[in-house]
């Protein structure tokens, strides 16, 4: 990929650019004056492609004004090029980014499943190629000017169902799916609502911009969710994912999130499985969705916003979502403090999430606050959106910003997201176009466009304000910097968990009553067993370019990051353990006799 960066002033027909096939994002300024362009070629082999669109006060035109922020996307080559010149010669269009993306070509075509299980492994290679691409994703089209709003907010719907032994003859299947056979078992009724939930944003999205409206939201869906709904025949929902995923019309106003394949909560998940979990969801996402989609997944939703406090977890696991190209991801705000142990200030605006090792290493990513609890009627009622109304801008920096409101809720669960949230959501829109158009005052965004509108106006990430994990700064008051080592910092782990009984090092999640470690020594034993097994028969063989691709591997990887959810610990003892047993043992089976 080439990534150019032109300075204000400088004339674009000068500086055209080739790179064999390639698509190019143009974003310009116009100067003084009201000008015309005509984006056509001659010649029918240079396949020009005439988008040019400008989005400033609802314009769908090709007539430019002064200050006018415009986007064109066109193919070129070397054919193309001279022409391209000659067609932006005399307007001395200005310039402020262009982006260069690779033609995708050459990128392999991923089927969905293969021999029955999910395609999320194989081609781990191709696909962090594309995901460490660092081109603007909501930018070259964005309908909003950061110095219009006042005030913003971003709403995410999680959806996840796993994946159980409890199909006809023990076989895998969603627990959607058992929720469908057998629906008279608790709220099992609940199957067909659950499945719309999963649907209806792929119909809300694009009536709300068939009708003038400028709505924003961010999905996340596990891993097991996405390859239940295909085992179980309902790609009548992935096809109306597909519609908001892949629709130039309508994918401006969506932003997936990236999440673990398996849902597992990653602070007592085994460090080496994380990247497993985070790299195969990307590589399933782009099996299901392709790979333009996947490389705009720039977001990560954590499991039960569940966040490492341990120093070593949190590095590699801020290690692993750099490496997986991600930019930022969600965090609970009562899960982090600043460095002097105080809860967080000003909470609307992203922060630098610092994770240091035992070994003195640091690494950063941005985090959006997602406050206050778990109730899904915060995102059910479209709370953050009457909470931006209370907010005006802040400093960050040097930079005048809009404050951001970020919550993440259920998609599905409770009659208060399945009936109350689809009119709460158009109600709120259909209010914003009526204050400002949609587009000043309080707008809705997603993370990565408020990011990169914020950035574009002068903000560092380094500059953020910085976070931690809650409990480090005890932890680093008692091993200064100067004697970090790993012996160090464990001896002040144990001394600390003696002295302060709330003192521990498992980690955060969204709810402070809830521990993912104590009493489920039944499921983690295992887990940790069947983990270190995985790697102990594979780890070996990965100098084998193929390995990634044999069926046994999916086999073995498969049970590997099932037994890993956070079901089978948040649903107690009892069936729910069982299943992990079964899965354990099934696992065990795989890697004992088919290597």
């Amino acid at each position: 990929m080439l990534n150019v960066r032109l300075g204000w002033g400088q004339s674009a027909s000068s500086h055209l650019i080739w790179a064999g096939r390639a698509y190019f994002v143009f974003t310009m300024r116009t100067p003084v004056g009201t000008r015309h362009c005509k984006t056509s070629c001659n010649k029918k082999e240079q396949q020009p492609h005439p988008l040019l669109t400008c989005y400033r006060m609802h314009q769908k035109s090709i007539k430019f004004r002064l200050g006018y922020e415009i986007s064109f996307i066109c193919i070129i080559n070397k054919k193309v090029s001279w022409e391209l010149r000659k067609t932006l010669k005399g307007f001395d269009l200005e310039v402020k980014t262009m982006t260069v993306i690779i033609d995708r070509s050459k990128l392999p075509g991923l089927h969905e499943q293969l021999d029955g299980l999910p395609n999320f492994s194989g081609w781990e290679r191709e696909v962090l190629e594309v995901v460490q691409r660092q081109q603007p994703v909501f930018l070259p089209t964005a309908n909003i000017r950061l110095d219009d709003l006042q005030a913003a907010f971003a709403v995410a719907l999680h959806m996840h169902q796993p994946a159980i032994p409890a199909g006809h003859d023990g076989q895998l299947i969603s627990n959607l799916q058992y929720m469908f056979e057998h629906p008279y078992e608790g709220d099992n009724h609940d199957a067909e609502p659950f499945a719309n939930c999963y649907k209806r944003m792929g119909d809300i999205i694009p009536d709300q911009v068939n009708q003038g409206l400028n709505p924003r939201v961010m999905l996340d869906y596990s891993g097991t969710l996405l390859w239940g709904l295909r085992q179980m025949g309902r790609g009548d929902i992935l096809d109306n994912l597909k519609r908001i995923t892949c629709d130039p019309r309508y994918q401006p106003y969506v932003e997936w999130l990236g999440t673990m394949w398996g849902h597992a909560v990653a602070p007592s998940t085994p460090i080496p499985d994380l990247k497993l979990h985070i790299l195969a969801w990307q590589h399933h996402f782009a099996a299901i969705f392709g790979w333009d989609a996947l490389a705009r997944v720039k977001g990560f939703s954590p499991p039960e916003m569940a966040l490492p406090n341990h120093p070593d977890t949190l590095y590699e696991y801020v290690k692993a979502l750099k490496e997986c190209g991600y930019r930022w991801l969600l965090v609970q705000e009562h899960s982090v403090e600043t460095p002097s142990g105080q809860g967080l200030g000003y909470k609307h605006v992203p922060h630098r999430l610092v994770a240091r090792n035992s070994r003195g290493e640091t690494l950063a990513i941005t985090a959006l606050i997602k406050t206050q609890g778990s109730d899904t009627k915060l995102v059910a009622q479209m709370q953050p959106f009457y909470e931006a109304k209370t907010l005006s801008r802040q400093t960050l920096g040097k930079t005048s910003v809009p404050p951001l409101v970020t919550q993440i809720g259920d998609g599905e669960n409770g009659g208060v997201m399945m009936n109350e949230f689809p009119p709460a959501f158009w109600k709120a829109w259909q209010e914003m176009k009526q204050s400002g158009g949609g587009t000043r005052g309080v707008v809705g965004l997603t993370g990565t466009e408020y990011l990169e509108l914020i950035e574009a106006a002068g903000c560092s990430p380094e500059s953020y304000p910085a976070c931690q994990p809650v409990g480090q700064h005890l932890l680093w008051q008692r091993v200064p910097s100067g004697k970090l080592t790993p012996g160090a910092v464990e001896d002040a782990i144990k001394q600390l968990s003696r002295e302060k009984p709330n003192f521990k090092m498992e980690g955060s999640s969204w709810t402070n009553d809830r521990s993912w470690v104590k009493g489920y020594e039944n499921v983690l034993t295992p887990m940790a067993q069947l983990s270190a097994l995985f790697h102990q028969v594979v780890d070996p063989l990965v100098n084998n370019a193929s390995l990634t691709q044999q069926p046994r591997y999916r086999r073995a990887l498969l049970y590997n990051l099932l037994l890993e959810s956070s079901d089978f610990r948040y649903w107690g003892q009892g069936r729910w353990t069982d299943f992990a047993r079964e899965i354990f043992r099934r696992g065990e089976n795989v890697l004992r006799s088919e290597y």
